[in-house]
């Protein structure tokens, strides 16, 4: 267990761990339509995702592919929040708090990025802490040094056995924005490393409750609650799981999801900006010669649907594309090579374009095609994007990338 939580009001989030992405991603089974922010409550957010105000299916699958990828990827607020207008727009979506300024706007995709990610980790670390039966656990406060929340500081460094009843109702974050945590410890000296008073007691006003918002003082309306309570034990063993498969834990998590939620995930990962923008900025590395060995080796474009593993004449359910570095610089020299920009194409292409047959390999692995035309001007372009099947990592790496006149092409 770590000395201190990252903090979330940072720009970027850092990758999360096992337990963290199996939360979230054992609740993407149950999209809950609301109309309140507190239609759903306490535990219930365990095992369901909302976003307050959103009603439709499809909304709401955009919005969760937006905050996954934020979680898995650690992606940062400005990319979340052109994600959320690129989905408000598209949808239609309208009355949502927050709308019609600029501020308004930037509150609300705080609140969505910043409790997602909170309650995320708080769940993954309580799965963490059970699982490695600590017996004493130690309340942490890690808000505004300038503005902190009083009743939190108070509890700053206050250490109690792991059964307390306290923890069902104190366990943070314990209001919007809170970012304290808990920490595990074996014995009172190694609660006193970590900032804990062994010494210490419960509150006496501990379970106390304030009239205005039926919680403990101090403690926000809604929550009073243990986040990953319920499904501790369940994502525990998702975690031990990950560790087994032979492939990444964000793709892993996403085969306990149900097909039909999984594939609406997986279109809406690719019809988000910023997935356009990071295939773009990718390519873009790649053709001004940075290092190889200092970018990352693949850049995903989310999982293949169930229908395009179906007609990809491979074993392929279960896989996603990829990005290559080393190919993509390969690419570069390719007659008819495409430029960094036309990368950004690359998630419509997949998702319009139509998987062809290719003539079986003589050598070395199978190939996946995908054409897709498009009208440029006073020409029609057809894409021809060619993946290769590489099943040891269960990717569709890209392994050609062209464009030309479609007539041409046929």
């Amino acid at each position: 267990m770590p000395r201190r939580q990252p903090s979330v009001a940072q720009g970027v989030m850092g990758q999360p761990f096992p337990e963290q992405l199996a939360f979230f991603r054992q609740k993407l089974g149950n999209l809950v339509p609301t109309s309140r922010w507190d239609d759903i409550q306490r535990g219930a957010h365990d095992t369901g995702f909302m976003v307050a105000g959103a009603t439709k299916a499809d909304l709401l699958t955009d919005l969760a592919a937006a905050v996954d990828r934020t979680l898995s990827e650690g992606k940062s607020l400005d990319a979340f929040r052109k994600d959320f207008r690129a989905i408000v727009e598209r949808r239609g979506w309208h009355g949502w708090t927050g709308e019609g300024t600029r501020g308004g706007e930037a509150w609300r995709t705080r609140v969505i990025y910043r409790t997602n990610a909170t309650t995320s980790y708080a769940a993954g670390r309580l799965a963490q802490l059970r699982e490695g039966g600590f017996p004493l656990w130690v309340y942490r406060h890690n808000d505004s040094v300038r503005n902190p929340r009083r009743q939190h500081l108070r509890w700053d460094g206050l250490t109690l056995p792991a059964d307390d009843p306290f923890w069902r109702r104190y366990y943070p974050p314990n209001d919007w924005g809170c970012q304290c945590y808990v920490l595990g410890a074996r014995g009172e000296a190694g609660a006193r490393r970590l900032g804990g008073n062994p010494d210490s007691n419960r509150p006496d006003d501990w379970d106390a409750v304030d009239p205005k918002t039926g919680a403990p003082p101090g403690i926000g309306q809604g929550w009073d609650y243990q986040p990953g309570d319920r499904v501790a034990r369940t994502v525990s063993t998702m975690a031990k799981k990950s560790r087994e498969w032979p492939y990444d834990i964000a793709k892993g998590y996403m085969q306990g999801v149900p097909e039909a939620v999984r594939d609406s995930l997986a279109t809406a990962y690719r019809g988000l900006p910023s997935v356009a923008d990071d295939a773009r900025r990718y390519a873009q590395r790649v053709q001004r010669g940075d290092a190889l060995d200092a970018l990352p080796a693949q850049h995903t474009l989310g999982l293949l649907t169930a229908a395009q593993a179906a007609q990809a004449q491979a074993e392929v359910q279960g896989f996603d594309y990829a990005l290559e570095a080393a190919t993509l610089r390969r690419l570069q020299e390719a007659p008819r090579s495409v430029s960094a920009a036309d990368y950004a194409l690359l998630p419509r292409l997949i998702e319009q374009g139509a998987i062809e047959e290719m003539p079986a390999a003589s050598a070395g692995l199978p190939r996946v095609r995908i054409r897709w035309e498009r009208q440029a001007d006073d020409r029609r372009e057809a894409w021809l994007a060619e993946f290769e099947v590489r099943s040891d990592r269960q990717q569709l790496a890209l392994a050609g990338f062209t464009v030309q006149d479609a007539e041409e092409a046929r």
